[in-house]
Formats: C-alpha cells, structure tokens, sequence
C-alpha cells in the first residue's frame, strides 16, 4: 500500500511510520521538516497543517494515517484537501474523549466531551472536546472509511513524556520507593509498538469504526505494575505506599510529578478501567508486560542524559517525603 503519515517523527508516529515499512509499504511523511535526520530513505513532503498543504495537492494515497491532529479547524483543512485523494483515515485520538462525568462503565458507546466554545484552540485547556470533534470531522468526511483509535497511556522505548517510563527507572535505582495512592487503583497502558501493528493491520484491511486502544488485555492495579517491575528487573526496591491525603497535603502532582497517581477524589478511576472488548475482537494484542518494562529500561539508559526525566520525583524530593511520611506513622 501506499500510506502517507501526517507527522511520523515523534514516538507514536515514528513508531507507525516504522512498522509501515517493516510490513512493506511505501511510505511518504508530511511535516515540518524538523527532523530530516529521521527515516532518510522515505519520501518526505514538508508543509504545515495550518495552510501548508500545497505538498500533498495532486497525489493520491492509498490511505493516510493522522497522528497529529488535534484543532478541529485545522484538521478540516486535510480531510477536504484528501478527501479524493486517499481511500483510506485513520485518525489517532485519544480516551480523553470520554465525558466521564457521566456514569456507566466505560467503551466507545459512552458520551465524549462537547467542544463548547470554538474560539479556544488550546489543547491544554479543552484537548478532549476538541479530539472528539476531529473524530466526527474526519468521519463525514470519510463516511464508511475510516479508522478512529483511541489511545490510552501509551508507553515503551521512544515515550518523550516519561510517564511510565519513570517506574522502572526509578525501581531499577532500588532502595525505598514512594509507591503513590491506593495500591488496588487500576491501571490501563499500551506498548507503542502493539498500538502500531494494530493500527497496520487495520488500515491494511481498510477497517471503519471508532475503537478504544489500550491495554494490558487483563485488568491490572498499580501495585501489579510496580510488582511486575520488582519482579522484571530483579530490583531489591522496597515500595513504601503513601496515601492521597498526605501527597495532596504535601503538594505532590498528580500525574506528571507522580505518574499513574490520580487522587481518588478526582474521580477519573473509569478511566484507567475502560472496556477494551471490541478492539480485541479486532485483533489487538499485548506483549508481556515484562518486556515492555524492560525495554523501557534499556532505551531509558541509552538515553544522552539519564537525569532528563520529564516526569517523576526528584530524588531529593521522594526523600523528603518518604523521611516525613515515616514520622507521621511513628507520632
């Protein structure tokens, strides 16, 4: 097939772009052209989303792959300008979608967020609205013909954002680890290179529909992954799990400053406990976590500098609050 990748050079598109090409297809990338470094043999149209599509005008695809696509305005712009050129949209989206203020088990039936006010186009302030507008844009563009897949934490070698990436580097330095909330929460995230053979495989067969990506298949807490990093790295770490009162008291972050830590009182668990069942009737599968922590690790440590985490505790600041949280329990 001839595929072309609107982005390809960060994490889950490099990632896409990668497997496309060990399942032997004819690649073309279109952005920016920040990175000319990356993937020196594919064809590379550079442009921008935002009135920069003059690169792609008079070619045809067989299908396209949008991995970076998140102001509705914006992504219009490509759809109408491929709408007769690809046969083929797959749009990467995301759970952040999903309203889940509204009760009910969660799946790709469940209510997504309303854009409600146009004029804000920024991701940090409405990225689920706005995602889930993208969604029914490229859908009446591409009615019958288009792939929209809704990630979940994504994580392996390559993840920029370091929020899983942290767990194992920090349980690979041992000693006694700050272990964050309720040790039963649940925990939901897939490997990017299983996301990335789905996705192939799917566009392969030119697949419609809407479908919820994330994983491990089995329902996991994030006392099991820390314990699947204990048991992977043969690593002597000592968890020591500290409740929400004292990390909200402490002013600990959620989610960046401690990953997978979400307050219970936040009431966002549904979202690290959606059903999955429809994508893996589809064919998504996961490798063993095991694998996937341990080569988090490796390309962690292949890394320039093994301190430029984006995410996680300072060491400093874990001991801190590990040294006052001990006081506590002892008064």
């Amino acid at each position: 097939m001839k595929i072309l990748i609107l982005g390809g050079t960060r994490f889950i598109g490099k990632t896409i772009a990668e497997t496309a090409v060990a399942h032997g297809h004819e690649v073309t990338l279109f952005n920016r052209g920040s990175r000319p470094d990356l993937f020196p043999e594919l064809e590379q149209l550079v442009g921008d989303r935002d009135g920069g599509l003059d690169a792609l005008k008079g070619r045809t695809w067989d299908a396209v792959v949008d991995t970076c696509g998140y102001v509705p305005r914006i992504v219009e712009q490509s759809v109408e300008l491929l709408k007769n050129q690809v046969g083929h949209y797959t749009f990467i989206s995301t759970i952040d979608v999903y309203d889940h203020t509204v009760p009910g088990e969660i799946d790709e039936t469940h209510p997504v967020k309303v854009w409600e006010d146009e004029s804000v186009e920024d991701v940090q302030v409405a990225y689920g609205p706005m995602k889930a507008r993208c969604e029914q844009i490229v859908r009446d563009h591409f009615p019958g013909k288009s792939l929209i897949s809704r990630c979940g934490l994504v994580a392996g070698p390559g993840d920029h954002t370091d929020r899983v990436t942290y767990w194992p580097y920090r349980i690979a330095r041992g000693g006694e680890v700050l272990a964050p909330g309720n040790p039963e929460a649940p925990v939901q995230f897939i490997d990017v290179r299983d996301l990335a053979e789905w996705i192939l495989r799917m566009v392969e067969q030119r697949q419609d529909g809407t479908f919820t990506a994330t994983g491990p298949a089995a329902p996991i807490t994030v006392r099991g992954f820390l314990e699947h990093c204990l048991a992977a790295i043969h690593s002597d770490a000592r968890l020591t799990w500290v409740d929400d009162e004292f990390l909200l008291t402490h002013k600990v972050g959620p989610w960046i400053e401690m990953p997978l830590w979400i307050p219970e009182q936040e009431d966002l668990g549904s979202l690290f406990s959606i059903n999955i069942s429809k994508t893996l009737e589809m064919g998504l599968s996961h490798r063993p976590l095991n694998e996937t922590i341990l080569d988090i690790l490796e390309w962690h440590r292949s890394r320039s500098d093994d301190n430029m985490l984006k995410a996680g505790l300072a060491a400093e600041r874990e001991a801190e609050l590990l040294k006052q949280f001990s006081s506590r329990i002892e008064k």
